[in-house]
């Protein structure tokens, strides 16, 4: 069983590739369907064995807050009409996890929040986890994946994925030696090379394992580029005093906090729902 039990989720962002839609309401409450984009995030790490749920969290994020909770009065509606199952289905959100909330204090940039909940972590290995970044895998969770990586070699851990030459503009591309399958220790990890400079096709994205010694590199990273404290900056100064290991996780990556990812995963999911499925295929011919 794994020593990890704490996952912090950063959701303190503006959300502007959605705007005007998250003016008022959290990109990371946009839904995929009928469910928000942050509920698929937890639900991943609850089910890879994560008890407490850290949402680090900025003003106008209220409604996150109100959806992990209880709603007595919709729930009592509901069951009052004889919607029992939907009831039921409501309350078990609030009940998934321990959730905390921390509000974001800090420069800007994503290493803030992981640094706002240094108490809150205390000495423990723990999980990171963007609030847009959404994989979906039929079998073991993503985050499981990089977990049991950890519980084997008992260092930092970082979300990969197969690359083609154009995405490596677009992500920071590994350099490093598989010591196992699908498990690389890395070297080193350059950022957007292009095709030309990348040393593999092996790209990094969010969600990582990391250790309790990273805060105090936090503290002394330098402020990058654009002003912001960046969390890759903080690791890449922790690799260079400890073994940093990669997983090439399996399954389908969807970034959510694009207008493209965001539709993609709307449909996907729309074909793969039984009560949608065959209208929505329907549609779809008739329109392309």
């Amino acid at each position: 069983m794994s020593v990890i039990k704490k996952c912090i989720i950063p959701v303190a962002g503006f959300g502007t590739r959605f705007l005007p839609a998250t003016k008022a309401m959290p990109k990371e409450m946009l839904p995929i369907i009928d469910k928000p984009v942050i509920q698929y995030i937890v639900e991943e790490a609850v089910a890879s064995g994560i008890e407490d749920i850290i949402l680090v969290t900025g003003a106008s994020k209220r409604a996150i807050e109100d959806h992990f909770d209880y709603n007595y009065e919709l729930q009592n509606w509901l069951k009052k009409n004889g919607k029992e199952e939907l009831r039921e289905e409501i309350k078990e959100i609030a009940d998934m996890a321990n959730f905390i909330y921390v509000r974001q204090k800090g420069p800007y940039g994503n290493g803030t929040p992981v640094l706002n909940a240094k108490k809150i972590i205390g000495d423990e290995p723990f999980a990171v986890i963007w609030g847009d970044d959404l994989f979906v895998n039929s079998g073991k969770p993503r985050l499981k994946q990089l977990m049991d990586v950890y519980d084997k070699y008992q260092d930092p851990v970082l979300t990969a994925i197969k690359i083609n030459d154009e995405e490596t503009k677009k992500y920071g591309v590994i350099d490093g030696t598989e010591v196992e399958k699908n498990i690389i220790k890395i070297k080193k990890i350059i950022e957007k090379p292009g095709p030309d400079k990348a040393p593999s096709r092996i790209g990094t994205i969010g969600a990582y394992i990391l250790t309790p010694d990273i805060f105090e590199i936090l503290e002394k990273t330098e402020i990058g580029q654009g002003g912001e404290l960046w969390l890759v900056d903080a690791i890449f100064n922790l690799s260079q005093k400890r073994a940093l290991y990669a997983c090439l996780v399996e399954g389908k990556y969807y970034d959510t906090g694009s207008k493209l990812g965001w539709l993609k995963a709307n449909v996907d999911f729309a074909l793969g729902r039984p009560d949608l499925n065959k209208e929505f295929k329907d549609y779809l011919k008739s329109v392309i």
